[in-house]
């Protein structure tokens, strides 16, 4: 399924070369990226991938999205931009957006884990998920001294630590996609080793394929750009263009690293 059809960026050019996001973008000015069921906007660093899925998260209201809302410039910027949704043949009667969409950074991930790690967020957790049952505030007292919360704590203490980031990441992720839903994935191999990168892709196929999902993915991987069924964008080229996964900068370098250590191998 496919939510967003097409982003549209600014046909603005600002001279000056402090000002963002134009300055990101004034070599792609009034491009318009039209979108597949999973679309992957690869990029080395600085070259606009995460900014563009947070402009395209912003404009369309999607949660996990980071409004700048001191930066007038990056507020005009995305004045600017203009998107078009999946019509179905119809174009008065365009698909909204599902509920559940959501835009991921590696940031949230990381933060997550980093979260459910220490035990005073565990405590503070615990006594929050009570208090929406009704708990009062007395009984909420009583519950943190009560050696039932410590038990729990410490069986949840324990299954954390079970765990590595990159299954952590992984559970994450299970938890998170589900079907019918637009998902902005902002590098979500971070943590993540080759072998679970490629796992997380199968999953991100298989969504895509058959249960409505439709993906935009910011990342560099070759293991994410080679697994994923994905029109990919190169934002590191002079114009906007498509490319395929073994065609790309970061591909070749670790091919051309491969070769040169191919003795070894052997």
């Amino acid at each position: 399924m496919i939510y967003l059809n097409s982003f549209k960026l600014s046909s603005v050019i600002e001279r000056n070369p402090n000002v963002y996001p134009y300055r990101v973008f004034n070599n792609n000015a009034s491009e318009v990226f039209i979108f597949d069921k999973i679309t992957v906007i690869y990029g080395n660093n600085g070259s606009g991938k995460s900014t563009l899925l947070n402009l395209i998260a912003n404009k369309l209201n999607m949660k996990g999205s980071e409004h700048l809302s001191d930066h007038k410039y990056y507020d005009n910027f995305m004045e600017e931009c203009s998107f078009t949704l999946t019509d179905n043949g119809n174009a008065h009667n365009q698909q909204p957006i599902p509920a559940d969409s959501l835009y991921m950074k590696s940031e949230d991930i990381l933060y997550e884990i980093k979260k459910i790690q220490q035990e005073a967020v565990l405590r503070e957790g615990y006594l929050y998920e009570h208090s929406k049952l009704g708990y009062t505030k007395e009984q909420i007292e009583q519950l943190k001294q009560s050696a039932q919360m410590n038990k729990k704590i410490e069986i949840m203490k324990f299954a954390n630590e079970k765990y590595s980031n990159g299954e952590t990441s992984m559970q994450m992720f299970d938890q998170f996609l589900v079907p019918d839903a637009l998902y902005l994935l902002d590098e979500p191999e971070t943590s993540l080793s080759p072998t679970n990168q490629i796992k997380l892709c199968e999953e991100i196929n298989q969504l895509a394929r058959y249960f409505n999902c439709q993906f935009i993915i910011a990342s560099h991987s070759p293991f994410m750009l080679g697994t994923l069924d994905a029109k990919i964008y190169n934002m590191d080229a002079p114009s906007l263009k498509t490319s395929q996964w073994h065609e790309l900068e970061n591909v070749r370098f670790f091919y051309e690293f491969f070769q040169k250590h191919n003795q070894m191998f052997k």
